[in-house]
């Protein structure tokens, strides 16, 4: 499928527009690229058809949680079915095999000061030879979406895309039963009409309007595009381990996040202190960004880098 869809201008625009507001309404992108809502509804569902999805992200932090960047070495051949295990659990965002199907990289997400189960589920885990777990300390490159994929609008088009601004009001939440239920349903889709979602948390259509504004509103939800780069023509992706000198951290983030390969970038703990997931057109690209975008930042002291083989889970839960 990737490889026989050709994107255009106007499915750019459209992955943008979904990127700046996810539940957006097609009549409401459709006036903001001047087409017709037949035509963008058209355009999204061949993008949905390839792979492409809207799915909402949680905030960690407004749940009292913490997001772990967790490396297994293990046997190549068990690489699958792990990352496929580890693919299917709720509390796992990214998962992804890498370095020829030696090592398993993934993000899991704990309650703060817990103990870590799932490490110590993998630790006793077979075929597994190490595992590495660094806490993502504070994003730094990416929060707004990968550069790629977000640059195809002008302001004007974003405005009418984004329609009325509600400022978060970033109050504490707590999480009922419902929410859970709502939460992970557009963890799938993040599209999901109203109907479905009220069959889905056993309440009313208007319970679930005003229930998805406030955790919107409040930052604990927001929206995300699931695309495979390869379908934006960008067929090579590697998770990069930066050590930099802690003088120089600030620097070296904000150029970062200036750098249109890096798709995110955290701040971690453990012996590299930051971890990027570059994107590039292909290995040749890689290797250019590595020599003159990394290689010409000072205080960058050490970098491993695992080329993404194959990616099993990005943003959002699987069905």
């Amino acid at each position: 499928m990737v490889d026989s869809l050709m994107v255009d201008e106007l499915d750019l625009a459209l992955v943008h527009a979904l990127a700046v507001d996810g539940r957006a309404p097609f009549s409401r992108i459709a006036a903001a690229l001047d087409r017709s809502d037949r035509t963008v509804a058209h355009r999204y569902r061949r993008l949905r058809a390839a792979g492409m999805r809207v799915v909402g992200v949680t905030d960690e932090r407004r749940l009292g949680m913490a997001d772990w960047l967790v490396r297994i070495r293990c046997a190549p051949d068990a690489a699958p079915a792990i990352a496929t295990a580890l693919a299917r659990r709720d509390d796992t965002a990214w998962v992804g095999i890498a370095s020829g199907g030696t090592e398993l990289t993934c993000i899991t997400r704990t309650p703060s000061g817990a103990d870590h189960l799932l490490l110590r589920k993998l630790s006793r885990t077979p075929r597994i030879d190490s595992v590495t777990a660094q806490c993502m300390l504070r994003p730094l490159a990416g929060t707004a979406g990968w550069q790629a994929r977000t640059s195809a609008l002008t302001p004007a088009q974003i405005a009418r895309v984004r329609g009325p601004h509600h400022p978060a009001a970033r109050n504490p939440v707590a999480l009922t039963e419902s929410d859970h239920a709502l939460l992970h349903a557009l963890a799938v889709d993040g599209r999901t009409g109203y109907p479905a979602l009220a069959a889905t948390t056993g309440t009313s259509e208007s319970t679930v309007r005003r229930r998805l504004a406030e955790l919107h509103h409040s930052g604990t939800l927001r929206f995300d595009v699931d695309i495979d780069p390869a379908l934006l023509g960008y067929t090579c992706q590697a998770v990069l381990h930066l050590t930099v000198a802690p003088g120089s951290l600030t620097t070296v983030a904000a150029a970062l996040a200036k750098h249109p390969e890096i798709a995110y970038a955290t701040a971690t703990t453990g012996s590299t202190n930051i971890a990027a997931f570059a994107v590039c057109r292909d290995l040749d690209g890689l290797y250019d960004y590595l020599t003159t975008g990394i290689g010409a930042l000072d205080g960058v002291l050490r970098l491993d880098t695992s080329p993404v083989t194959r990616h099993v889970k990005r943003a959002g839960a699987i069905a």
